[in-house]
């Protein structure tokens, strides 16, 4: 079934809604309610839990019902751990692999990351982030690796973008950006995968500041309750 715009765009919202805490993990969503409070059909509401559904975001229950997932402090670290070895091999074959073309829609997506890391703009560079990963692994020319990448690159984008929130994570971010760009660039392989793997995995201040902020969505969510 293809996708609609609005469906994509109600998806957007959703997430949205889910990384700030507005539906929290083990949420039951209701499509009804959901159409109600976006104003539009069932149906575009239908095809964005599909997407959620598909990227791990949420979990349907047959004959229960569709839920936010609920992921422990265990599981993301265990998925950033994979996303860190899959991205290390996806840059580590783009080195190798990848087109002038392709190094340059890089550097694009570089730039437009410095752009909104300059503006301070933590949402649109959660986007050109999520372009920058995603041109790597296509750049990998490996059709198996880049599917599985960006299947739990999905499932972790609330994540991603939690983490983006925090004091000094843009300058720090675009900085690793810079190594993983200036190895890719140089064709250095083994760089290139230490590089991205050091910027994907969380771990001390990261991780504290990724525990910190979801025990704060956590917080706020009892309180409104």
């Amino acid at each position: 079934m293809a996708r609609t715009p609005h469906a994509q765009r109600l998806r957007d919202l959703l997430e949205d809604a889910i990384v700030d805490g507005q539906y929290a993990p083990g949420d039951k969503l209701d499509p009804e309610a959901l159409a109600r409070e976006f104003d539009c059909s069932r149906t575009p509401i239908r095809e964005a839990l599909q997407q959620l559904a598909a990227s791990g975001m949420v979990r349907v229950l047959p004959k229960r019902g569709t839920f936010v997932a609920q992921l422990s402090v265990t599981e993301l670290v265990e998925r950033f751990e994979v996303m860190a070895e899959l991205e290390g091999m996806c840059a580590r074959l783009a080195a190798r692999r990848m087109s002038q073309e392709e190094l340059a829609a890089l550097r694009d997506a570089h730039t437009a990351c410095r752009e909104c890391m300059a503006a301070g703009d933590a949402d649109g560079y959660y986007y050109e982030n999520g372009t920058f990963h995603h041109l790597i692994y296509q750049a990998s020319h490996n059709d198996f690796l880049t599917r599985e990448a960006a299947r739990l690159h999905a499932i972790l984008k609330p994540y991603r973008r939690l983490q983006l929130h925090a004091r000094h994570r843009l300058t720090g971010s675009f900085d690793e950006h810079e190594a993983i760009m200036a190895a890719l660039e140089r064709g250095d392989a083994d760089a290139a995968e230490a590089a991205i793997k050091a910027h994907v995995q969380i771990q001390g201040e990261r991780f504290n500041d990724l525990v910190a902020s979801m025990q704060r969505l956590q917080q706020r969510r009892s309180q409104e309750r």
